[in-house]
């Protein structure tokens, strides 16, 4: 079920609570929302209502918050999927962490969001995020390819649960540098499974700085100071949504579609 991408709903009071440091102020009137125990008793059931209220109060608690964004529908997919697919595996969902990427944004924009859906407050956000270097070419920074092929170097959309992190390395400029790594497990079938076997991980980058971000071999690398203190918040149940508006993949992907 799809809603208007601006809806009436007033926005609900709330402070976010930066990662990072700074306080964000976010816009307050009547609650309007879901609450916790609302959220915990709806996903614990696979009902396509429970999930389309949660998505709506959602979207009611962030609208106007998170912009730009690329196309109408963005978050309302990120939201609907994580709904759908706690109901319907509320065991592999440990966390109410999502961490959402608008790859339809430039490389040089703050694209990068970290939600707590169960209290609908921005954990940290925006920030840079890398894509695939496969996904663009030439001087492009807005990703435009996508894939979930083994050595194609390109982002894989869709929703990813979080596994464990470990210590990362790779090369940037010829130079070897160490970060966090997170281990992602795409559960869009045909669109992002293969990412485990891929090596397609949430890590840090000295490549991604607060204005820009680089190429990654797949990756949505993050600057490696946000890594260090968000990665470990994200792992062991979390969820990842990797957006962008390609029409293939939102026709077809199994949880922007399952409600």
């Amino acid at each position: 079920m799809k809603f208007p991408y601006r809806l009436q709903n007033a926005l609900i009071g709330a402070t976010a609570a930066l990662a990072l440091g700074s306080p964000m102020l976010l816009a307050s009137s009547p609650a309007t929302t879901a609450t916790t125990a609302d959220v915990r008793t709806a996903t614990a059931d696979p009902n396509p209502t429970a999930v389309a209220k949660l998505t709506k109060s959602a979207l009611a608690a962030f609208d106007g918050l998170v912009r730009p964004l690329s196309h109408p529908s963005a978050l309302e997919d990120a939201f609907s999927s994580y709904f759908a697919y706690k109901a319907a595996h509320p065991n592999e969902v440990k966390k109410p962490l999502l961490y959402f990427v608008d790859y339809g944004l430039p490389s040089t924009q703050a694209r990068g969001y970290v939600f707590d859906m169960n209290s609908l407050k921005i954990v940290d956000g925006p920030f840079t995020v890398a894509h695939g270097k496969g996904s663009s070419s030439g001087n492009s920074t807005v990703p435009t390819r996508f894939s979930n092929t083994s050595s194609s170097n390109m982002t894989s959309l869709g929703l990813y649960v979080t596994k464990g992190t470990y210590a990362f390395s790779g090369h940037s400029a010829g130079k070897l540098y160490r970060s966090i790594g997170l281990r992602l497990d795409g559960v869009s079938n045909g669109f992002n499974d293969n990412a485990l076997r891929r090596g397609v991980v949430a890590h840090g980058a000295p490549y991604v700085t607060p204005t820009k971000a680089g190429r990654s071999q797949g990756c949505p690398a993050m600057e490696p100071a946000r890594a260090e203190k968000l990665l470990p918040q994200l792992a062991n149940g979390a969820m990842v949504f990797l957006f962008a508006p390609d029409a293939n993949w939102m026709k077809n992907d199994p949880w922007v579609n399952a409600a």
